[in-house]
């Protein structure tokens, strides 16, 4: 089977701001006819960029789960919580729902975002034409639940308004959570900065 023509083989280039496909006039200073956005036929420092950034949010996401992201205190007791000690107790106390929850969005979803993104580097570094089209879908999977992970830091922020309505007990953030919410935005502009063209770069598929 033929594998189809590439947009470079067709001399056409896409804009990364409007999604235009432009002709690819083989200049450095090329800029989108309809919104004036610069054309690049892959994103600048791709690898290098997205490698700093991935390596940055997992430096900071050993603190987010070292360090106590919440203090609950009440008349007589004083706890400071950990993510994973936080989803043991939301269990043990009756609400293992939002303790799946809570453990889905804070370590599920980092960890799949490191090892999916490290082998999206890898893969595409080496210029592997293995399974090119699961790995597309791999990083659109990325980007979608990447939204998702900040809803940890939602749920301290919510149990931090709900309790202040009781007048015996106290709920404040602690400084885990800006650890995990800046793990959580590196991630996020890791996922951005890797271009998903060069999944499809390197050697050709025979199938």
């Amino acid at each position: 089977m033929n594998a189809l023509p590439r947009a470079a083989e067709l001399g056409l280039v896409s804009c990364h701001v409007c999604g235009l496909a432009c002709r690819d006039t083989g200049g450095d200073d090329m800029a989108c006819p309809r919104c004036g956005s610069a054309l690049h036929r892959r994103k600048p420092d791709s690898y290098m960029r997205t490698w700093a950034l991935l390596i940055a949010g997992f430096l900071l996401y050993i603190p987010a789960n070292v360090l106590p992201i919440m203090r609950t205190a009440s008349l007589n007791d004083i706890d400071d919580n950990t993510i994973i000690s936080g989803v043991v107790e939301l269990w043990v106390k009756g609400s293992p729902d939002l303790a799946v929850i809570v453990f889905t969005a804070s370590i599920v979803v980092p960890m799949l975002k490191f090892l999916s993104l490290g082998t999206l580097l890898v893969s595409s570094r080496r210029g592997s034409d293995w399974a090119r089209p699961q790995r597309a879908k791999l990083y659109r999977l990325v980007e979608f639940i990447g939204y998702w992970s900040m809803l940890d830091v939602f749920v301290v922020a919510l149990l931090t308004a709900l309790v202040r309505f009781g007048l015996l007990s106290l709920v404040e953030p602690l400084p885990g959570v800006i650890f995990f919410g800046l793990t959580v935005v590196l991630t996020m502009l890791a996922s951005m900065s890797f271009d998903p063209r060069l999944i499809w770069d390197g050697r050709d598929s025979d199938d």
